[in-house]
């Protein structure tokens, strides 16, 4: 019998590259939040996929880009403790992309100061010819700083059962860090707050998504009718902006309705149970740069 294999697997590369979709994709269902704008991930989240054979502790990773305020400064520190323990790295390239971005380069500088084997995944090949790919795999092979080179479909699923295998394969033994059946490491409230955050990032104009974020300051089940259990959340959607406040909400409170609406059926789907979800909107001005706030909002620890 094959001796189990654990370790830390981390999800790094550029804004929008599939991270998310891809760590949701591994795991088998969703359990982080995704969106086509960039900069979704904010925390480093841990995702546990257990088997028979292995367990893998996932960390998504935020996206590697220029800091422009204290936000985004926290962000990358988060990056790089990550990397810190790794046992294996997935990078995370968008093999869409046409010519390598500085934001590559420098993660491509990183990894190669890492002892962790290194896995490039090129990602959204449903995007692409096959020629083109072949061309990027090249490209990638002449580098000599990757323990493998994978192509994958994040959000088609295709690939991803072989890097599964090949991450397996790289892992160290040892032991089970969490049980068995334990899937994430951040509590329900934590995840309540980011599919809040992950709706309105779908329904926001350009300008206010990077601006937002979501606190939950009540949390409770209770007894309602015919004894079933309802789960009580109350959260707030802090923006920097007064002019931000009024896209949020809406005319006539139409915008934070179909945000809560969203928001709510799908934590109802997350936690099993009936929830009756409360949102408010208020202005936290320059928060992002306000070190009290980040660490209010547990951007800082």
């Amino acid at each position: 019998m094959s001796a189990f294999k654990s370790g830390l697997v981390a999800l790094i590369g550029r804004p929008n590259a599939g991270k998310s979709t891809l760590l949701n994709a591994l795991m088998g269902e969703k359990l982080v939040i995704t969106s086509p704008r960039p900069q979704t991930t904010r925390n480093a989240i841990r995702c546990i996929r257990t088997d028979a054979a292995s367990q893998m502790v996932f960390v998504d990773t935020p996206g590697v880009h220029r800091p422009n305020n204290r936000l985004d400064e926290a962000m990358k520190q988060a990056i790089n403790d990550t990397l810190e323990d790794v046992d294996v790295a997935l990078y995370l390239m968008d093999s869409a992309l046409k010519k390598i971005t500085p934001e590559d380069q420098y993660i491509q500088k990183i990894i190669q100061k890492k002892k962790a084997p290194v896995i490039l995944v090129l990602n959204k090949i449903d995007q692409i010819p096959k020629s083109a790919l072949l061309e990027k795999m090249d490209w990638a092979k002449k580098q000599g700083i990757f323990a493998d080179i994978m192509a994958v479909s994040a959000v088609k699923s295709d690939g991803v059962d072989a890097l599964i295998r090949r991450i397996q394969e790289l892992l160290p033994e040892g032991p089970m860090y969490f049980p068995d059946d334990m899937v994430i490491d951040k509590s329900e409230r934590f995840i309540a707050s980011e599919i809040i955050r992950e709706k309105a990032l779908k329904y926001l104009r350009d300008e206010v998504p990077h601006g937002i974020a979501v606190e939950v300051t009540k949390m409770h089940d209770r007894k309602g009718k015919h004894g079933k259990t309802v789960v009580d959340i109350e959260a707030d959607i802090e923006c920097e902006k007064k002019s931000h406040k009024g896209i949020i909400i809406g005319k006539g409170g139409a915008m934070l309705k179909k945000i809560g609406s969203d928001a709510r059926q799908e934590i109802e789907g997350f936690l099993g149970k009936k929830v009756n979800l409360q949102l408010w909107v208020k202005v936290r001005p320059k928060w992002r740069d306000d070190d009290w706030a980040l660490k209010d909002l547990g951007y800082r620890y």
